[in-house]
């Protein structure tokens, strides 16, 4: 059983895949929330100037 675990711990044959998958994903996960955040900031951005627009509208 000591030489099977012993086998396990020498093998990095898959190592560098999970390292890739791992990039890939904080990768991703820094890019949805940084696309939540600019998203959540020009959906104000539109509504403050569709507010300004009508407000405008209404005075001529």
């Amino acid at each position: 059983m000591k030489t099977i675990f012993a086998r396990l711990m020498k093998d990095e044959s898959g190592a560098t895949a999970i390292e890739y998958g791992l990039i890939a994903a904080l990768i991703s996960v820094a890019l949805i929330t940084g696309a939540t955040t600019l998203g959540g900031q020009l959906n104000t951005l539109f509504v403050d100037l569709g507010t300004k627009m009508t407000t405008a509208e209404g005075k001529y």
